[in-house]
Order: structure tokens, then sequence, then C-alpha cells
């Protein structure tokens, strides 16, 4: 499938399957403070049939290349959880140049969710997501939510919301999906390089081109 996603740079399945990055170019907005601001006011329980919202105590990232352990904190806040993130970038061997892979990631989601299957890693390795696996990512997603967890993805490229704002990763980036309406065609992101847009909405189609070439962490 095909939606308005940009891609500036090439990239090929077998180099960039898992592979993470810090946000490239210019990242003021990176280095904003941590913030207590929630990135939704939504509640925790379902607010009608097909559609569900999680409560996020959201932190921006610290740095440009903070994102993983930032996603991964946001996606935790769910649940209750409050972990550090530079004890999390030590684990998950987060340098300046981002973090790795997804699957450094899903470890740590199941380390502080205590359960070691909590949470796997599901790859998209085309250039682009097919059908088969955008209903396989919005099940995903609509059974992690359902289960009172976020999903936590790696993206690259560029790509716009249901709002019509662009939001451009061309170096890779992760993000927190908290949750889902529509029966999972429209999904809530949780992001972490930008206070002044800590949440959008985003279609599932959009979501799983941003997606592919790389991975997400799902129960």
């Amino acid at each position: 499938m095909r939606t308005d996603l940009i891609r500036k740079t090439a990239l090929t399945a077998a180099g960039l399957a898992f592979t993470g990055g810090a946000i490239a170019g210019p990242v003021t907005t990176a280095f904003a403070a941590p913030s207590s601001k929630p990135a939704t006011q939504a509640q925790a329980d379902r607010k009608g049939h097909g559609e569900r919202e999680l409560g996020v105590r959201y932190e921006a990232q610290p740095n440009f290349y903070y994102c993983g352990p930032a996603a991964t904190r946001n996606a935790l806040s769910v649940q209750g959880k409050n972990i550090n993130v530079d004890d999390m970038a030590k684990e998950m061997g987060t340098t300046e140049a981002g973090t790795n892979s997804i699957n450094d990631i899903t470890p740590v989601l199941n380390k502080e969710t205590g359960k070691n299957d909590a949470y796997r890693s599901v790859e998209i390795s085309t250039p682009d997501a097919d059908g088969k696996q955008t209903d396989t990512l919005r099940a995903d997603i609509v059974r992690t939510v359902d289960d009172g967890r976020a999903v936590v993805a790696n993206i690259a490229g560029t790509s716009t919301d249901t709002d019509g704002a662009t939001h451009s990763y061309e170096g890779g980036h992760y993000i927190s999906v908290v949750g889902y309406r529509d029966n999972g065609d429209t999904v809530k992101i949780a992001d972490s390089a930008d206070p002044n847009t800590a949440s959008y909405w985003i279609s599932t189609e959009h979501l799983a081109d941003w997606i592919a070439t790389r991975g997400y962490a799902t129960s």
C-alpha cells in the first residue's frame, strides 16, 4: 500500500529492518526539558465501542538521541511505572547514534512490566506495508491497548497526522502508541520529540508505512 507518506532517502529492507536512529537535522525542540504535561487527557477506560485511550504521564526526551528510552518511559507510564530514562538508556545501549533496534527495547519493556512474555518484537521488513501487515499492526495495537499497555514503534521518514500536520524523522525515531479509535483504524501517538506536539492521531495505514523497514514492540 502507498499513502502520502514521503521518504526522502531510500531504505532497504535488509539493512534497516530494525535499525534505530537519532533525530536528524535541527533538533532544538528535542532538547526541551521534561514536562509533566500529559500527552492526552484520555480516560483509561473505554470511551465507547471501538475506541480506547490510556493515560500517559508524558515527558519529553532530554536530548536528540534519547527517543528510544523516552518512548519506552512514556509507554510504561500508562502502567503506572516511572523509570529513569538514563537507566533505560544504559540497558538499551543507547548512544548519540540512537537506540539500535526495537529488539533492544522489547526486553526492557518486559523487565519493567514484570513478565518475560508481555512484549514481543514485530518486523515490517518491506519498504511499504501491505494490507496484511497493516491488519496485523491494527490488531496488535487494539489488543495491547485493551490489555492496558502501550506499543513502542521504530519509525523513519515523514508522515501526516489526521489534522494535516507533518512529522518528519528521516534519521529514525521511536514513538509510543497509547490509544485507538474507529476500531483501530486511527491511533493515538505520544511523541517525546517536542512537548508542543506531545500527542496526535494518525491513521494505522500511515503508521504501518512509517514503521516499514523497521519494527515495533507489542503484546
